[in-house]
């Protein structure tokens, strides 16, 4: 199955699992947000889409509670960033001085730099930002976080992300002009979550060289 095909029509794959493995889609359900949110070199998984088209999915269908699933996903989310936070603490501030094909240093820094920017809010403003959520509790870890505060914004963060996609694909995935229209809407989605960073880069970039420059 190709990545990109997967994630431009998650609802029609994940009907096709359902079909074909009928109660284990929590489990597989489960596995990819684990994945995607524990391990620092796959932030390219479905997130925000995956939760809206099985939210989408579970009013359908009927096949899946919507109670059940942001229950298992808020824990499969809460232990994937608990799981990446002691990969980034063991590795340590050397990580930024590791030269892997695995590990992109350039989303890398600009989510410490964010850190830096916005402290342990990060965790939770990154649960809704692509690769960023994958990067930030590595980069907590990295820096030596107070645990107890980043689980706090971690379950903070978890409960907001899958929350709020299960249950606006719940609510909305089945209106006609949604259904009809799913490719598009999925396309909006991933535009609306990389549309913080972009703006971050291109503020940094252009805005802030440019005061920089003026003050000299």
């Amino acid at each position: 199955m190709d990545l990109i095909d997967f994630i431009l029509h998650v609802d029609e794959h994940l009907f096709e699992f359902i079909t074909n493995y009928g109660v284990w889609i929590y489990g597989i359900l489960f596995l990819i947000i684990f994945v995607e949110t524990g391990l620092v070199v796959m932030p390219f998984l479905p997130g925000d889409s995956l939760l809206f088209a099985a939210g989408a999915l579970a009013a359908s269908t009927g096949a899946m509670d919507p109670v059940v699933l942001i229950i298992l996903l808020f824990i499969a989310a809460v232990l994937g960033d608990t799981v990446n936070y002691h990969i980034g603490k063991y590795i340590g501030p050397r990580v930024f001085e590791i030269e892997s094909r695995f590990i992109n240093k350039e989303h890398l820094v600009k989510t410490s730099q964010f850190f830096d920017r916005h402290g342990g809010k990060t965790i939770i403003f990154a649960r809704f930002i692509p690769f960023a959520r994958t990067f930030a509790p590595f980069v907590a870890g990295a820096s030596s976080m107070n645990y107890k505060f980043f689980l706090t914004y971690n379950v903070i963060g978890a409960i907001c992300w899958v929350g709020s996609f299960i249950t606006l694909g719940y609510l909305f995935g089945n209106m006609p002009i949604v259904k009809d229209n799913f490719t598009h809407l999925i396309f909006g989605i991933i535009i609306l979550s990389i549309l913080p960073g972009m703006i971050g880069y291109i503020r940094h970039k252009f805005f802030d060289k440019n005061k920089a420059s003026t003050h000299k």
